[in-house]
């Protein structure tokens, strides 16, 4: 059995010329909260689609759950649940009773045990209050939670989410958050695409970014945190005889620095970037002093995540949780 609950090879969705998604390997984790980050327009919902046989791949494979899709669609969907592009309800009937109707479709749900589950994944997500208010009169974020509900009607394997927070008040999006957590501490595997840069380094384990159609990175969050670059910054009225010495110790050090040597005897910053091995900061700073150095102060800058996304895909992401 595969330890992958998603897994694709050269997933590929064409629209006429325009490639949409452009052979993507993506490889999710059982287990693990993925976090499918990219810009608007990166190509993350015709992924989902393309999962979830909502939409027929031009090129590739793709296998969620061990099973091939969209061959084995009818033995993977009732191990799947899934908010995709917001949800639709009809808005003249109440909440609980648009979710009876979703649960009257799912052939495999006993209906004898109807208006238990229902009510549950409303009290789950907190809309027990709400449950026979309309729907047309709730609010977007009260759908949003209505969406998730309708996702938690049965027990799942995997939870596939399409901006789940879209809508969602500070406190709404705390609480969506905690349930994502609560399904992953439970075992079940969620896939979550968003834009937002926050939700993502707060929720998952592990991190794919698009941009324009690719996928241009993947792995676990740790990695992406030690991905980016990472620079030591000197500061010290001996630049000259500090850079002499991150030469020897294997460091590329900036061309000039900050440092103008016109202002000999004042303080400047010397920085070079950090390699995989490189020595610890500790030994850097001792061969500085022992060398003469007169170091004033000393720093280590790791680049953001948000530098590392930007760098990755040429676009700003939405930072605000």
């Amino acid at each position: 059995m595969s330890d992958l609950a998603i897994q694709t090879n050269g997933l590929t969705k064409r629209f006429g010329a325009q490639a949409a998604v452009d052979g993507i390997d993506l490889a999710v984790p059982q287990g693990a909260v993925y976090g499918f980050l990219g810009p608007n327009g990166s190509g993350k919902t015709t992924t989902i689609r393309m999962l979830l046989g909502l939409v027929r791949a031009t090129d590739g494979s793709a296998r969620v759950l061990g099973s091939e899709m969209p061959r084995h669609l009818d033995a993977v969907l009732p191990r799947v649940g899934a908010l995709v592009e917001g949800p639709a309800f009809a808005p003249f009937l109440s909440g609980a009773s648009n979710l009876r109707r979703f649960d009257a479709a799912d052939r495999h749900a006993a209906p004898t045990t109807r208006g238990a589950r229902v009510a549950e994944a409303l009290d789950r997500v907190g809309l027990a209050h709400a449950a026979r208010k309309k729907a047309g009169a709730y609010s977007l974020g009260m759908k949003q939670r209505l969406g998730l509900a309708n996702a938690l009607l049965m027990p799942r394997d995997l939870l596939v989410l399409d901006e789940p927070t879209n809508g969602l008040d500070p406190q709404g999006t705390r609480e969506v958050r905690s349930l994502i957590r609560s399904f992953a501490a439970d075992g079940t595997t969620v896939f979550v695409s968003s834009h937002l840069l926050a939700e993502v380094e707060q929720l998952c384990t592990h991190v794919g970014v698009m941009s324009a159609g690719r996928l241009v990175a993947q792995g676990t969050l740790e990695e992406f945190r030690r991905s980016g670059e990472s620079r030591v910054e000197v500061l010290t009225p001996d630049s000259g005889r500090a850079r002499a010495v991150l030469a020897r110790l294997g460091l590329v050090t900036d061309a000039a620095g900050t440092w103008d040597p016109a202002d000999a005897g004042e303080d400047g910053t010397v920085s070079a970037v950090l390699g995989d091995s490189s020595p610890e900061p500790d030994a850097i700073v001792a061969a500085l002093v022992g060398d003469g150095v007169r170091v004033r102060g000393f720093a280590v800058r790791r680049e953001s995540l948000e530098q590392r996304f930007v760098e990755l895909t040429g676009e700003g992401f939405d930072v605000v949780g």
